[in-house]
């Protein structure tokens, strides 16, 4: 099971010193859900626009909060509360999900999706570890709007609903933000699906 690291509401939290924030980060992907930046975090500081944060490891990762440090391995994510700070090394993806987003496109019907792994559960959105074993099917299921994080490389193929069959390559670091969806999707390739996916919860 992949483990989850949970960084409780702490306003004016002391951080433990020695660590840095990468220079070299990227913002990869922004909208008016979520924000998010490849080995930089902008967000540690809990400041103006920043919301709940879900941290996803990419390599070792150190994350130094009241007076404690966590490290994570690949694949792993903490979710630090709104107003929490923190200091973090290593390679990862902060997602930071933004206060008072637009409401929340759901899919056409919910039908939950088996076959994952749920890490986490909040308010507005969930936190999963997506998987599918090669050859193996997830059948009709749907998504309301989602971050993606892809972990694994593989093939997949899908059909959604009202709409021609699909074929997409995962290739592992790609962030994406997806729409929501009602389809089926059968892994293709030779290695199992791994993603990490932060849904958004429509209201």
């Amino acid at each position: 099971m992949r483990s989850l690291r949970i960084l409780p509401l702490a306003l004016g939290l002391a951080v433990v010193s020695g660590f840095a924030t990468s220079e070299d980060g990227t913002l990869v992907l922004d909208n008016a859900y979520a924000a998010v930046h490849r080995n930089a975090a902008p967000c540690a500081e809990a400041g103006p626009g920043c919301g709940e944060r879900v941290v996803v490891a990419f390599g070792d990762v150190k994350v130094a909060a009241g007076g404690s440090t966590v490290e994570l391995e690949y694949a792993e994510v903490f979710v630090a509360e709104a107003g929490t700070s923190y200091e973090i090394e290593g390679d990862f993806a902060e997602v930071n999900l933004k206060p008072d987003p637009p409401p929340v496109d759901g899919p056409a019907v919910a039908i939950p999706a088996a076959k994952n792994e749920r890490l986490h559960d909040a308010e507005d959105y969930f936190v999963f570890e997506e998987r599918l074993e090669p050859g193996d099917t997830r059948e009709r299921h749907s998504h309301a709007q989602r971050v993606v994080l892809v972990m694994g490389a593989t093939e997949l193929q899908q059909w959604p609903d009202g709409a021609d069959e699909v074929f997409k390559t995962q290739v592992p670091g790609t962030i994406k933000f997806n729409p929501p969806v009602v389809h089926v999707v059968k892994n293709i390739g030779d290695a199992p699906l791994r993603n990490i996916v932060i849904e958004l919860i429509p209201r």
